[in-house]
């Protein structure tokens, strides 16, 4: 009896967002006002959590955010607090506090965004970041 062949489907999760980090010791609350004012957005704060799962679907954590959807140009903008009861959105950047995440976004570029941020007085340190390049990023799915 010959053996079986026995053929694997791998899928590929893409990553559909692009990644802005930020070190701030504010509240998220006051981040937002700062971005807000610096970029002319219109985040505020979302009544449910971020919620982060792991490939079999139990939650992993959940983060409080501020969302804009920018419906004239199409984009959508979320400020996600990294971390939440001692559990990280992104635990490969543990030592960032806030990611900017856009989607859809063919309007601006990154490098732009975050010298604009920088110019916030409450952010201290801004950084773009590939998110194909962080493991962890495939778990953040937006639905």
């Amino acid at each position: 009896m010959s053996k079986q062949k026995r053929h694997v489907l791998s899928l590929e999760t893409s990553v559909d967002f692009e990644l802005i980090g930020i070190c701030s010791h504010h509240s998220d609350y006051r981040l937002a006002w700062g971005i807000n004012k610096i970029l002319e957005l219109e985040l505020t704060k979302s009544e449910e959590p971020f919620v982060i799962q792991s490939k079999k679907g139990t939650v992993v954590s959940q983060h409080s955010f501020h969302v804009f959807i920018d419906e004239v140009d199409h984009m959508e903008w979320y400020l996600i607090k990294n971390k939440s009861e001692g559990k990280f959105l992104i635990p490969e950047k543990n030592q960032i506090d806030y990611f900017l995440i856009l989607r859809e976004n063919v309007l601006h570029e990154l490098d732009e965004l975050v010298e604009r941020i920088r110019e916030s007085n409450s952010v201290m340190a801004a950084y773009v970041f590939e998110a194909e390049s962080i493991p962890s990023a495939e778990l953040i799915i937006f639905e």
